[in-house]
């Protein structure tokens, strides 16, 4: 009798097969989750990574342009056009304006009777057209305002000269042969372009700015009507304008000898304002950098919160003290001739904003502006 032999080999119970998908299913879930915190915790640092990288390339451009503020302009800066009882009267000249008349910031005029200073502080006016800024609602935003004088381009490698009878709308430039390599052409590129502003010292002591409505290789023009409200020709106006500077009849500074020609030098400014703009379709605000009369362009995105303070020094008090971190100078009566240092705050957010995901921080620095007013402290 042949005998059929059992197979011994014995498989998994149902209760067995249950535990052990359960035991893996723990293990591949815990394996999931530790995946998705490593790559959550990744994204959020390299979220913050970019948008520390954003803030410090802002806040490195607005330092740089800080540390020139005043650097060529004469000792307190330089009164615009402002005499009264001319016909018309000058009206207060603009920043942060472009060519086309489109104004950035809600406050542009120059303040305290057409004055240009080094930093024109811009308390609570650092939004495009009053926009809102969602991320800071209820938050101020500032802007602020830089100028100082352009060495890149060699324009004082120039004797200036006005031509004979002057109305203070021309300038010819003649390369002064002590410079050699003589100077590029004016109209040479990287050179003097529409808009630009022009700070021309006079041998007879007087300094005006002017926008720049022309020019050539050899000759900058100054028409009247510019964009930026600078230019204000002839005897009319005889105060603080290009007339003024050439040492026409009427100022008080002597004439030049007949047949002569008024001599002096010439630089170009940059008046960099900076300040925010809120794009259509949702997306975050962008830091705007806007120079002279000229196009603005954005130097940094998701940037929501600029504000600024300035430690100036108080002469509306007796003895002066130093008034440490006041938001608004102007606003109290306080000259921007006497500020020494800025300090700057600015929130940056990063690009996807809902949720936990969401990153936002504070970047703060402090500059010198080592070209404004000194105050001997020790006196």
């Amino acid at each position: 009798m042949i005998m059929q032999k059992q197979n011994t080999d014995r498989g998994f119970s149902v209760l067995e097969l249950l535990v052990s998908m359960a035991v893996g299913l723990i293990v591949l879930g815990a394996a999931a989750s530790l995946f998705k915190t490593g790559m959550d915790s990744t994204f959020l640092v390299a979220q913050r990574a970019e948008t520390q990288q954003n803030m410090r390339a802002a806040i490195d451009l607005i330092t740089k342009d800080l540390g020139q503020a005043g650097s060529g302009l004469p000792s307190g800066g330089v009164q615009l056009p402002s005499t009264t009882g001319a016909n018309p009267v000058p009206t207060a000249a603009k920043f942060g304006c472009d060519q086309g008349g489109t104004c950035y910031v809600p406050a542009f005029n120059y303040p305290n009777n057409n004055y240009m200073y080094g930093i024109i502080p811009g308390w609570s006016n650092g939004v495009q057209g009053n926009a809102v800024v969602p991320a800071t609602a209820g938050k101020r935003n500032d802007s602020i305002t830089v100028i100082y004088a352009d060495y890149n381009f060699p324009l004082f490698e120039y004797n200036v000269t006005f031509p004979l009878g002057p109305t203070g709308t021309q300038i010819n430039l003649t390369p002064n042969a002590a410079f050699v390599p003589a100077p590029p052409a004016a109209n040479a590129i990287g050179g003097i372009q529409l808009g630009d502003l022009i700070l021309v010292n006079g041998t007879n002591g007087v300094s005006a700015v002017g926008e720049v409505t022309g020019v050539t290789a050899n000759t900058i023009s100054f028409a009247d009507l510019d964009a930026l409200n600078m230019n204000w020709s002839g005897p009319a106006h005889t105060k603080n304008n290009m007339y003024a500077v050439s040492g026409g009849g009427g100022y008080a500074f002597p004439l030049p000898a007949p047949g002569t020609q008024t001599q002096g030098t010439a630089y170009r400014l940059f008046a960099v304002t900076y300040y925010l703009t809120v794009p259509p379709a949702g997306q975050l605000p962008r830091l705007m950098r806007q120079v002279n009369g000229l196009t603005p362009v954005p130097v940094a995105d998701n940037i929501v919160n600029l504000q600024f303070a300035y430690d100036i020094y108080n002469s509306n008090v007796i003895p002066t003290v130093l008034d440490a971190n006041q938001p608004n100078p102007l606003g109290v009566a306080e000259s921007p001739n006497l500020i020494q240092k800025v300090n700057l705050w600015v929130m940056g957010e990063s690009m996807t904003p809902d949720g936990n995901k969401s990153q936002s921080m504070y970047l703060a620095t402090s500059v010198s502006a080592r070209n404004m007013a000194f105050r001997n402290r020790y006196q």
